[in-house]
């Protein structure tokens, strides 16, 4: 398999998402998520199209029907095509990261991204106070 080895599907699914940093091609970071999608995984750019605010902030995504929840303002995406039609962020669509499973085991395969390490960039912060209209 060409690609980097990242998780397993049964890891992402128990824990409901696996968050990662990569690097562009010039070397800078940034975060994905992997999320539960059917019987497999897709990942996401780490950040609501709305603001530039994390989906997960280290202690995993907010999800509720298949749907990922943005902490800050409520918008939902879905977890299997990104796409939003509710909230600040509506008619949007996460930027994409690919991904490849074989065996059970989830591959980084995207050619303009490479895998940096497991979990957050930084522990700069906690996340923002939630304006959200959905409870959790």
């Amino acid at each position: 398999m060409d690609g980097t080895r990242l998780t397993t599907v049964e890891t992402v699914h128990e824990n409901r998402s696996w968050l990662f940093t990569i690097r562009d091609q010039y070397g800078e970071p940034d975060e994905a998520i992997l999320v539960p999608c059917e019987e497999g995984v897709e990942a996401w750019i780490n950040r609501c199209t709305h603001e530039a605010q994390r989906l997960d902030t280290g202690r995993g995504v907010a999800m509720r029907d298949g749907q990922l929840i943005c902490p800050k303002h409520g918008s939902m995406f879905d977890s299997c095509s990104g796409y939003c039609d509710n909230g600040e962020a509506a008619d949007t669509t996460l930027p994409a990261v690919d991904v490849t499973v074989e065996d059970g085991v989830v591959y980084l395969t995207d050619d303009d991204f490479s895998f940096a390490h497991e979990g957050e960039i930084e522990d700069e912060d906690d996340g923002p106070a939630s304006t959200s209209h959905i409870g959790f």
